[in-house]
């Protein structure tokens, strides 16, 4: 039960990591360009530069719990 629990929330965190990391503008503007570059135009230029901070802050999040949820399958096994 207990690494089954694991498994979803390290399933979840990896789905995380990887949206968070597509959607995040860069500096040629990369994938966020071209799927939800719309985000200035939607939200304006100081939210999309919110929509950056909050991106940012998952992406952390999402990465420990990977990191964290990676150990414990090891560990629990």
């Amino acid at each position: 039960m207990l690494l089954t629990l694991i498994k979803v929330i390290f399933a979840l965190s990896s789905l995380t990591l990887i949206f968070s990391i597509l959607m995040q503008s860069g500096k040629s503007a990369g994938l966020s360009g071209s799927i939800g570059g719309g985000a200035e135009q939607i939200f304006g230029k100081n939210e999309a530069k919110g929509l950056d901070k909050l991106l940012d802050k998952v992406t952390k999040i999402a990465a420990i719990a990977f990191l964290i949820c990676s150990v414990l399958v090891f560990v629990v096994k």
